[in-house]
C-alpha cells in the first residue's frame, strides 16, 4: 500500500516537471504574430468591429452552407433507395434535385458566382 503512493506521489512530480519545463521551453509570447494579423475574412482584429461587411464574404457562405444541406439530405436519400417505392423515390428524388438546379441557376444568373468581383 506505501509502494503504490510512492509511485503515485513520483509519476505525479515527473509529470508536473515534464510540463513545468514544457511550458518554460516553448516560448510563446503573449503578442503571437498570428492572433494579430487579420482573419481569413479580411478584419483588422485591433481595429473597428462596426466596419462595413463584405457582401461577397456573406454571399460565399451561404452558398457554402445551402450545398452543405444540400449533400446532407442527398446521403440518407442514397441510403434509403432499397427500402423505398421506387417511383416515389425517384419522383421525390428528382423534386429535390430540380430545385437545387433552380437555385443554382438562380445564383449565376443573378451573379452570386463571380469570384472575381
Amino acid at each position: 500500500m506505501f509502494l503504490i503512493y510512492i509511485i503515485s506521489t513520483l509519476i505525479l512530480i515527473i509529470s508536473m516537471m515534464m510540463m513545468f519545463l514544457a511550458s518554460i521551453l516553448s516560448k510563446k509570447s503573449l503578442t503571437d504574430r498570428e492572433k494579430s494579423s487579420p482573419f481569413e475574412c479580411g478584419f483588422d482584429p485591433k481595429s473597428s468591429s462596426r466596419l462595413p461587411f463584405s457582401l461577397q464574404f456573406f454571399l460565399i457562405t451561404i452558398i457554402f452552407l445551402i450545398f452543405d444541406i444540400e449533400i446532407a439530405l442527398i446521403l440518407p436519400m442514397i441510403l434509403t433507395i432499397s427500402f423505398s417505392n421506387l417511383l416515389i423515390w425517384t419522383i421525390t428524388s428528382l423534386i429535390f434535385m430540380l430545385i437545387l438546379l433552380i437555385g443554382l441557376y438562380h445564383e449565376w444568373n443573378q451573379g452570386m458566382l463571380n469570384w472575381s468581383n
